[in-house]
């Protein structure tokens, strides 16, 4: 079990101009959580994408150089956490230095952005597909949606449903990359909406299922990211860690259920006594 309640994390994320997504949510959550954050951004994004009209601007030669400099002013971490990742190049990069910084110790997390709802998000190849599994392969753990994780095990089938068998299977080809625990968010499975995974340090899968709110802001993920790799990296079990996480996530998309403009995600900051109670 992993414990460093103030331990040293590097975010590989987007960063929003307008909008409570991304780093813009990670930063605040694991921040009050008393870590010690470094952040590198892969783009640079107008506002949240919901709103139809947005523009983006990618950071890959600034990524590859922020690395030479926290190389030579020897700067470390405990962990590091990946979100979006916006092309190919970046992907290999960031797959590189994850492998290298796993072989130092470092702890890995990875949210393989990629797509939802039975497609791959514009922009995103095969070959991007590739090179996720790459990072994916040197994860402690992945935290990928029932879409992600279909097309990282290449077994994605067109339709919603899926048996406990199949998902299995999914989990199994997951851990074949080299990941060690699973969490398959967002799974119909038998009937039943679930979180499905494997826990590495227990041995065992585990089903968590919950019911689905008819309302969707963006954010939610990395809210989920944000507070189950801190609860890890607490020294709280992982499921436990998973089943507070959704709860709260939950929560938060009911109290803020009918608020005007939900493109711009949920107002974190003032709920950061709520969500991060994490104590051992």
């Amino acid at each position: 079990m992993i414990k460093n309640d103030t331990a040293q994390v590097l975010l590989i994320q987007d960063i929003a101009g307008y909008g409570k997504i991304s780093l813009g949510v990670m930063i605040p959550i694991m921040s009050h959580m008393g870590f010690n954050l470094y952040n590198l951004p892969t783009a640079v994004v107008s506002n949240t994408l919901d709103y139809g009209l947005f523009e983006i601007l990618e950071t890959t030669d600034y990524m590859k150089k922020t690395l030479r400099v926290w190389e030579k002013l020897g700067f470390s971490f405990d962990a590091i956490c990946t979100g979006m990742i916006f092309s190919e190049e970046q992907v290999r990069l960031v797959a590189e230095y994850c492998r290298q910084e796993r072989e130092k110790g470092t702890h890995i997390f990875v949210d393989p952005v990629m797509g939802d709802d039975g497609k791959l998000y514009n922009g995103v190849s095969a070959a991007t597909v590739g090179y996720m599994r790459q990072i994916c392969s040197v994860a402690d753990i992945i935290m990928p949606n029932y879409t992600e994780a279909a097309f990282l095990a290449d077994m994605y089938q067109d339709r919603e449903q899926v048996s406990r068998r199949e998902a299995t299977e999914i989990v199994d080809a997951l851990r074949a990359l080299g990941a060690r625990s699973v969490i398959v968010t967002s799974v119909m499975m038998d009937g039943q909406s679930c979180v499905y995974g494997y826990d590495d340090e227990k041995k065992e899968y585990f089903t968590l299922p919950f019911d689905c709110v008819p309302v969707q802001f963006p954010g939610t993920g990395d809210i989920f990211s944000a507070m189950l790799v801190g609860g890890v990296l607490k020294g709280v079990g992982l499921q436990e860690t998973t089943r507070v996480t959704m709860d709260t996530v939950r929560s938060l998309i009911l109290r803020n259920q009918e608020n005007v403009d939900k493109y711009k995600g949920i107002p974190i900051e003032k709920y950061l006594d709520e969500i991060t109670d994490f104590k051992r």
